[in-house]
C-alpha cells in the first residue's frame, strides 16, 4: 500500500538535514507535509475569515431587522430558519478556533472560540476541545472516538447486538431514524455545554464559560420571549434550534459515519488512519461554504491547523499522494453519502459483523496486519 520515501531535506544550507522518521509510515506521512508545506497552503492568517465575518455579520443584521419588523407574524418562524443557519455557520468559526486555524496566536484563537461559540451560539469551548481533540486522534477507532460510543444510536455491531426489546427493535431500523433524531440535536449540545461547565473538572476558563453561556442560553430566548409573546417565541426557538442541531449533525455524520471502523489495540499509522477512516464530500468550494470546511474532512484530519477557507487547495496535493501509494482516497456527494449512513446504521442494528460495503474494508484490513 505504501513505498518508502527519503526523509525530508532542509532546504536551507545552514541548518542540518532533518533526522530520518523511525518508520516508513511516518516518513511518508512527513513527505506530504513537506509537499504541502512547500505549496504555502500551512500559514495561518485572519484574513481568510474576513469574507465569512462580513457575510455572517450582514446575515445576522438581516435577520434581527427581520425579527424586530415583522412582529406578531408567523413568518418568524422563517426568521428562526434564518437564525439557524446563522448559528451553525457561526459554529464552524468556532470549530475552526479552537483548532487553532484562524490565528497564529494560541491565545487569540481560545478567546475567538469562547466568544463565537461559549457567548454566540451557546456551545461550551472546553467540552468542545476535549471531545473532539479525542476524535481527532482516534476517528473511527472502537473504545476511544466517543462520536462512535453507544447512546440512542448504535455505530458498532457489538452495540447493537447487546440490545434486547423496545432498543433492540429501534436498533434494526435506527438509520430511518437518524435526521428525525437531529430535531433534537441542537438541545443536546446546549445541554452539554451546561453541564460541561457546571460538572467539568478541568475547565481553563469556567467563570467565563459560564457568563457566557448563560447570557446566550438566558438572554437570547428571553429577548425572543419578550418580542414575540409566549406562544410564538416560544414556537421559534423550537424551530431555530431543531435547525441548527439538524444542519450540525448534518454537517459532521457524513464524514466518518459508515467508514471503517478500528480495532481498539490494532497499530496503524497516522496517515493511514485518518485518510481510511474519512469521507470527502463533492461539491467543491460551494460546498465549502455550506459545510464550513468540513466537506474536506480528509485534509481536515491530515492538517487540523490548516485554515478550512485554503482546504480545497491542498486537496488535489493529498489525492496524488494518495493515489502514488495506493491508499483509498473517498469522496462521495451529499445526498451519496446521507445515503451510505442511514445503510450503514441499519445494517449495524440487523446485527450484520461487516456493516461495511466499500472497498476500503479489505484495504484497512490489509494496513492493521502489516503494521
Amino acid at each position: 500500500m505504501t513505498i518508502t520515501q527519503d526523509a525530508p531535506r532542509s532546504t536551507s544550507s545552514s541548518k542540518p538535514a532533518r533526522t530520518p522518521a523511525p518508520n516508513r509510515q511516518t516518513n511518508e506521512f512527513f513527505e506530504l507535509a513537506r509537499r504541502v508545506k512547500e505549496a504555502g497552503l500551512m500559514e495561518r492568517g485572519a484574513e481568510s475569515y474576513i469574507g465569512r465575518g462580513v457575510v455572517l455579520l450582514l446575515g445576522f443584521t438581516a435577520a434581527a431587522a427581520l425579527l424586530v419588523l415583522l412582529g406578531d407574524s408567523l413568518w418568524q418562524l422563517a426568521v428562526a430558519v434564518l437564525f439557524g443557519i446563522l448559528f451553525t455557520q457561526t459554529a464552524f468559526v468556532s470549530h475552526d478556533a479552537a483548532h487553532q486555524q484562524v490565528f497564529s496566536n494560541g491565545r487569540k484563537n481560545e478567546w475567538l472560540s469562547l466568544l463565537v461559540g461559549d457567548l454566540g451560539v451557546g456551545m461550551s469551548y472546553s467540552w468542545w476541545v476535549r471531545k473532539h481533540g479525542k476524535h481527532h486522534a482516534n476517528p473511527n477507532v472502537i473504545g476511544k472516538d466517543g462520536d462512535i460510543a453507544a447512546g440512542i444510536l448504535a455505530f458498532i455491531p457489538e452495540d447493537a447486538a447487546s440490545r434486547t426489546g423496545i432498543a433492540a427493535w429501534f436498533a434494526k431500523r435506527q438509520g430511518w431514524f437518524f435526521f428525525p433524531i437531529l430535531l433534537f440535536f441542537g438541545f443536546v449540545l446546549h445541554g452539554q455545554a451546561v453541564l460541561a461547565v457546571v460538572r467539568g473538572t478541568k475547565v481553563k476558563r469556567r467563570g467565563v464559560e459560564a457568563s457566557f453561556l448563560a447570557l446566550r442560553l438566558i438572554g437570547y430566548p428571553a429577548l425572543i420571549l419578550w418580542l414575540l409573546g409566549p406562544v410564538l417565541g416560544a414556537a421559534f426557538l423550537v424551530v431555530q434550534i431543531a435547525v441548527f442541531g439538524v444542519y450540525m449533525g448534518a454537517s459532521f455524520a457524513p464524514n466518518h459515519k459508515g467508514m471503517p471502523l478500528i480495532p481498539k489495540d490494532a497499530e496503524v499509522d497516522f496517515l493511514s488512519r485518518q485518510v481510511l477512516t474519512s469521507r470527502n464530500i463533492a461539491g467543491g468550494r460551494p460546498m465549502g461554504w455550506a459545510m464550513g470546511g468540513l466537506n474536506y474532512q480528509i485534509e481536515h484530519h491530515l492538517f487540523p491547523r490548516m485554515a478550512s477557507p485554503k482546504l480545497y487547495k491542498v486537496r488535489p496535493l493529498v489525492r496524488e499522494f494518495c493515489a502514488e501509494r495506493g491508499i483509498t482516497y473517498t469522496e462521495t456527494g451529499l445526498f451519496e453519502s446521507y445515503g451510505i449512513v442511514i445503510r450503514y446504521l441499519n445494517r449495524v442494528g440487523l446485527g450484520y459483523a461487516d456493516p461495511m460495503e466499500c472497498p476500503i474494508t479489505s484495504q484497512f484490513r490489509t494496513t492493521t496486519k502489516v503494521m
